[in-house]
């Protein structure tokens, strides 16, 4: 499957595959902006009713294609533009959609990936996939918009246990800690896809819509930054620690 974000529909179910292939379906900053594109377009297609999100050849997403960095994310201005417009506008798109988003888990589901996977409604995980957000390790922290939904779904101590040691973490830890719904044997993903599947399509759709719009409604949102803080928290992008962290990645 070449690089993209791949769409297929089948009825009143669409399926959306992350391809990138040889960087664990990295997301490129096209890719990011498909992604959005596609959500928007589906959440306004009353006909549907079910939406699954997987990863191509076996990995969900192992997060942002960090050989983009250099050009997209080189100066503080590019890189606040790209986590608050690029990022921040694929993740809202997909966290809005109207219709019940499932996402297929294997392999990989680390930083960008797992941001995806958080704005999903509901996450099933094949055992042996793994969770985690070690992005620190290449100097930069979890930028505000994308912190939100690690908040919302796992609360502040499993935020600070990914962000601040770096863990990766197993399918069946991660589902203790609230990051998935449920884990299954890898061979028994796709029947365990098909069945939440018709478990959706079995409910009235404007009441499952209602679900979906009030789980969201009615839970606490987190304080929003104010723009002197959004502006000290990009600074970073400036630091030396951050250019050497990107520079090793590189170089490996």
């Amino acid at each position: 499957m070449e690089r993209g974000v791949h769409l297929e529909r089948s009825g009143p179910v669409a399926r959306l595959t992350l391809a990138h292939p040889g960087r664990l379906n990295a997301l490129t900053v096209a890719m990011w902006g498909e992604l959005q594109a596609h959500c928007t377009e589906l959440s306004s297609d009353p006909s549907l009713r079910c939406v699954v999100l997987r990863g191509a050849d076996g990995n969900f997403a192992a997060g942002a294609d960090i050989s983009e960095f250099p050009t997209e994310r080189d100066t503080e201005a590019r890189v606040r533009h790209y986590h608050e417009s690029v990022v921040a506008g694929a993740l809202r798109a997909l966290r809005d959609c109207q219709h019940p988003v499932v996402a297929a888990i294997e392999g990989v589901c680390v930083g960008g990936g797992l941001e995806i996977a958080l704005c999903c409604d509901l996450r099933l995980a094949a055992e042996g996939s793994r969770f985690g957000a070690p992005i620190a390790k290449l100097g930069f922290p979890m930028a505000p918009d994308e912190l939100e939904g690690l908040l919302a779904a796992a609360g502040p101590v499993v935020a600070a246990e990914l962000l601040l040691e770096g863990r990766i973490l197993s399918a069946e830890e991660a589902c203790t800690k609230g990051l998935v719904t449920r884990v299954v044997p890898a061979e028994a993903l796709e029947t365990e896809i098909e069945r939440t599947i018709a478990r959706i399509l079995a409910n009235a759709p404007n009441a499952t819509r209602w679900n979906k719009r009030l789980i969201r409604r009615l839970t606490p949102p987190v304080r929003p930054l104010s723009e002197v803080e959004r502006v000290e928290f990009f600074a970073y992008a400036e630091t030396p620690e951050h250019r050497a962290g990107i520079a090793a990645f590189l170089r490996r």
